[in-house]
């Protein structure tokens, strides 16, 4: 068998293409460089404008939401019953039945795998298809790398002045844009929009401030940035990113676009409604709102997946409404033409234990982390309807048939958004780096 590749990864169709023996000639900042412009030469058709991810926190379980094992034992199984979805031979929890139902409209993934299996370490890998560079504790937050949502707020922008990156109600631990820089943070929405008289923070002229006063402010605002100072926010200085905040807040303010897109209440009550009266449902809705506005990439953070205890419990009455409000988001974006052009997407760090577990001093029986196993939804985008890629053993223990891992999926989150997985990104003191390391993006959903 032929040799393609040497000790560093590179193959030999690399050499050939990019020249190689002239390329280390002249220095390997040049052979990297040279490639990154190889790649930019072939640029991926978008599918995809948008991404709504909506980020299950603290690991949600696989086998009573997307993967069920209704013939393992109990201490496998667990207490819910399952249903058929809208796919022969696939099963859902009992509790799912609007996403069983439209399975033909979205693709699942079963069978990606991973080994972080703190929720620090699994969030980075999950949200930016990097893995932790050094051991990772539960309850960081922690950065190595930019996030989804930072690089596609990089490479795709926003439109009407709003943000090209927001998360609702928080940021989660690894959602923001390392080295890229404060204006590829997202803009938290942490309000509830299900609470009457909601609005954005910041994004209103205060009382205080009417007519020429606001003006008036502003323009002595420009007029101080006029002065000369360091321009450069990686040399260090702070007011850079300040300003970058003070103008997008200024732009929000002064775009009607933006004031319409936060508008919820233009929604009438019957759209409301099917969302569910609930933070989570009214943040679904609000999403597709930003989507519409021209906002590129919004998190939706939905916490309270870390259960240790109580897992039946807390999922009979929780599952139901998740079920409704994800569901009516895709069918919603479908019936307003907007689904082919935007990905949605459901996940968290990683699944949980095949055994059923009660930890010390809980009476009421969970699953603990487990990152061998872990489900995905995936719909809009381009991507095929009614695909279940992958599965795992008859015990849910591990990924067995069609084995991927988060780079694989982080890939083809680029991909569809028209961006290049094998890309080289640039530190602010020059050094390069990959994008996702491993660049193949899953065939099945292409």
């Amino acid at each position: 068998m032929t040799i393609t590749t040497n000790c560093a990864g590179m193959r030999r169709r690399d050499c050939l293409r990019l020249g190689i023996g002239t390329l280390f000639g002249g220095g390997l900042v040049n052979a990297v460089r040279f490639r990154a412009l190889a790649n930019a030469a072939s640029p991926i058709v978008p599918q995809a404008k948008a991404c709504i991810l909506i980020w299950m926190d603290g690991g949600p379980t696989h086998f009573e939401t997307f993967d069920p094992k209704p013939d393992a034992p109990a201490e496998v199984r667990g207490e819910f019953g399952t249903i058929e979805t809208k796919v022969p031979g696939v099963r859902f929890s009992e509790h799912m039945p609007r996403l069983a139902s439209s399975l033909d409209k979205y693709s699942l993934v079963r069978s990606i795998r991973h080994n972080q299996g703190n929720h620090g370490a699994g969030n980075h890998y999950m949200m930016t298809g990097a893995p932790p560079r050094i051991p990772v504790g539960c309850g960081a937050f922690v950065s190595f790398h930019p996030s989804m949502g930072s690089v596609v707020a990089k490479e795709r922008g926003g439109q009407n002045a709003l943000p090209s990156y927001f998360s609702m109600p928080q940021m989660s631990r690894s959602g923001g844009p390392n080295f890229l820089g404060a204006r590829y943070a997202p803009f938290v929405v942490n309000n509830d929009p299900n609470q009457s008289g909601f609005r954005v923070r910041d994004v209103g002229v205060p009382k205080a401030l009417l007519g020429d006063r606001f003006q008036n402010r502003s323009d002595i605002r420009s007029a101080i940035d006029r002065m000369q100072r360091i321009q450069d926010e990686a040399a260090g200085d702070p007011v850079v990113a300040i300003d970058e905040y003070y103008r997008q807040s200024y732009d929000l303010v002064n775009s009607k676009e933006a004031q319409a897109a936060f508008d919820i209440e233009r929604e009438n009550d019957k759209m409301r409604d099917a969302y569910g009266r609930n933070g989570f449902g009214q943040r679904c809705l609000l999403a597709r709102r930003l989507v519409e506005g021209g906002v590129p990439f919004v998190t939706v953070y939905d916490g309270g997946w870390d259960h240790h205890s109580d897992l039946f419990g807390r999922l009979r009455t929780r599952l139901p409404d998740w079920d409704n409000s994800v569901a009516t988001l895709i069918a919603d974006l479908e019936e307003r033409g907007l689904l082919e052009s935007t990905l949605v997407i459901a996940l968290g760090e990683f699944g949980r234990t095949p055994t059923i577990s009660t930890l010390s001093g809980q009476t009421k029986p969970g699953r603990d982390h487990w990152a061998n196993a872990m489900s995905v939804l995936m719909a809009g985008g381009g991507l095929p309807g009614g695909v279940v890629v992958g599965a795992t053993d008859r015990k849910g223990h591990s990924a067995m048939e069609r084995v991927l891992a988060p780079e694989n999926f982080v890939s083809t989150v680029y991909t569809k958004l028209g961006i290049d997985p094998n890309m080289i990104l640039y530190t602010p003191q020059g050094r390069p780096t990959h994008l996702v390391s491993d660049p193949t993006p899953i065939r099945e959903l292409s």
